[in-house]
């Protein structure tokens, strides 16, 4: 029987390594070139019929299966390992990366569906008139109040999931009966209750204020009575949300700590302050990062109830961009407005992440 030498094994697998060089860096040219095709049929410097950007997706789907081949040719089994990764990270790229690129470049152009003219290069135009937009302006200002209403909705989630936690009758019913407005479209709610119970002529929410003394019931013809009504409703889809993840949090906490705090004769309120809550950080944290993210996209209820109105008064970044696309037609400028709410947002976001690592670093 001969043996293999560890010395042959690279001289064998030299040829498939050969072929998957040579497969990668031809796809890779495929790819190339039909993206400068593209380019240069998108900026009208050349026409070659391209209606769409599909050939280049094309190419780039044959460049996928290529790597992923030229990875098991060329390394072997480390090749095939990365075969499972690389499919998760191509479809981000795809879908995610090169979305947010061609974003970018829109961004910068006027194009607006309604004029003739169509797309064109202008600058830093659209920036300019980004800065002077009282409108986008006071919608990111309306978007800190929706994101401390976060806090009020994490008071009551958290008192609703310790509730659910005790022994109490009927706890299974009420775990299912609190998630029901989990289970509604945002959409639903939205016509449900801001279009139907908070109606201002008919809805039983202004009847019964009528009947209680309020002789002018309109929840969305007041600014601040209109954001507190939105937020009442956003928070009525959000809190179970909030409650079930407060609420599996709780049970996972040892009992033996409980049980002892109890031996030793702490009341509820001083076992809840230094047993269950600061036990609870890194999962009411989550819960707080998770809910503000969700916050920050902010838009399906005010556009079916308010549409930002009155006056603007209830408008959030993404209605006001959605409006700016269904109302205008302003690609370019519409664009720019959700590139710059992204840069925005991963900077908040980015900066709560590290302000909470630190803090919960400083009290373990």
């Amino acid at each position: 029987m001969p043996v293999i030498r560890p010395n042959e094994q690279p001289s064998r697998r030299q040829p498939h390594a050969r072929h998957g060089r040579l497969l990668l860096a031809i796809a890779s040219l495929l790819l190339l070139g039909m993206l400068v095709l593209q380019l240069l049929d998108t900026m009208e410097i050349t026409a070659f019929g391209f209606s769409n950007w599909r050939p280049l997706l094309y190419a780039y789907v044959a460049w996928a299966v290529a790597l992923c081949a030229a990875q098991v040719l060329i390394r072997g089994e480390d090749g095939q390992k990365a075969a499972f990764v690389l499919p998760a990270v191509l479809f981000t790229v795809a879908m995610v990366v090169f979305p947010t690129v061609f974003g970018l470049y829109i961004a910068f152009t006027d194009w607006n569906l309604s004029a003739a003219a169509g797309r064109h290069f202008n600058g830093i135009d659209n920036l300019r008139a980004l800065f002077a937009d009282f409108y986008f302006w006071n919608a990111l200002l309306n978007m800190i109040y929706y994101v401390l209403a976060v806090l009020a909705q994490y008071a009551i989630a958290f008192g609703l999931a310790l509730l659910l936690n005790a022994e109490i009758k009927a706890r299974k019913f009420f775990r299912v009966a609190f998630l029901l407005p989990l289970m509604l479209s945002p959409v639903a709610v939205s016509w449900m209750i801001g279009k139907s119970l908070m109606e201002y002529r008919f809805g039983p929410l202004a009847t019964l204020a009528r009947h209680l003394g309020w002789d002018n019931p309109a929840f969305f013809s007041t600014p601040w009575l209109a954001r507190i009504s939105l937020m009442a409703m956003d928070a009525w889809v959000s809190i179970p949300f909030m409650m079930i993840l407060l609420l599996a949090g709780l049970q996972a906490l040892p009992m033996e700590i409980k049980e002892a705090a109890k031996v030793d004769g702490a009341s509820g309120w001083q076992s809840f302050k230094e047993i269950t809550f600061p036990l609870m950080l890194p999962v009411s944290i989550t819960v707080i990062i998770l809910r503000v993210i969700f916050q920050l996209k902010l838009a399906d209820i005010v556009i079916n109830v308010t549409a930002g109105g009155p006056g603007g008064a209830t408008d959030t970044v993404s209605s006001f961009i959605f409006r700016e696309y269904r109302d205008r037609s302003n690609v370019g400028y519409g664009t720019m407005l959700a590139e710059f709410y992204l840069v925005i947002i991963i900077i908040f976001v980015s900066l709560i992440l590290k302000m909470t690592s630190r803090w919960l670093q400083r009290s373990n």
